[in-house]
C-alpha cells in the first residue's frame, strides 16, 4: 500500500528536518543544515533495512519504493531552490564553495564507481 511508504517518507523527513536544525543551532547558523541529506540518508537505511528483514512484502514494498523514488527529485529540487536564493545573497564565498563541492564530488566518482566491484 502506497501509504507506508508515505508514512515512511513523512517519517524520514521530519527526523532529518530535525536533525539538520539542530546542527544549524550546534553551529550557529539560524536554518536548517543538511536536513534535506540526513532525510535522505536515513530514508534509504530504513527502506534498506526492511528489505534486508523481509519485513514488508508486497504492495507495501511497491508503495515504500515509489515513495522512496519520489522523494529525491522533489526534494532536491525544493533545496536547489533554496541554494540558489542563499547563493544570490550569499556573495561571492557560496560560488567558490559550490565550485569547490562540485569539483571534489568529480574526483570522488572514480573512487565511488570501484566501491563494490570485485
Amino acid at each position: 500500500m502506497t501509504i507506508y511508504g508515505v508514512a515512511l517518507l513523512a517519517f524520514c523527513f521530519l527526523v532529518g528536518k530535525l536533525m539538520g536544525t539542530l546542527l544549524g543551532v550546534l553551529l550557529g547558523v539560524n536554518g536548517d543544515v543538511g536536513g534535506v541529506g540526513f532525510a535522505m540518508v536515513l530514508l534509504m537505511s530504513i527502506n534498506l533495512y526492511l528489505k534486508d528483514k523481509n519485513w514488508v512484502k508486497g504492495e507495501s514494498k511497491q508503495g515504500i519504493l515509489f515513495w522512496s523514488k519520489m522523494y529525491l527529485p522533489v526534494i532536491v529540487a525544493m533545496a536547489a531552490t533554496q541554494n540558489v536564493n542563499a547563493a544570490m545573497s550569499g556573495g561571492s564565498i557560496a560560488i567558490i564553495v559550490g565550485i569547490v563541492a562540485t569539483a571534489v564530488c568529480f574526483l570522488l566518482v572514480p573512487i565511488i564507481a570501484k566501491i563494490g566491484k570485485k
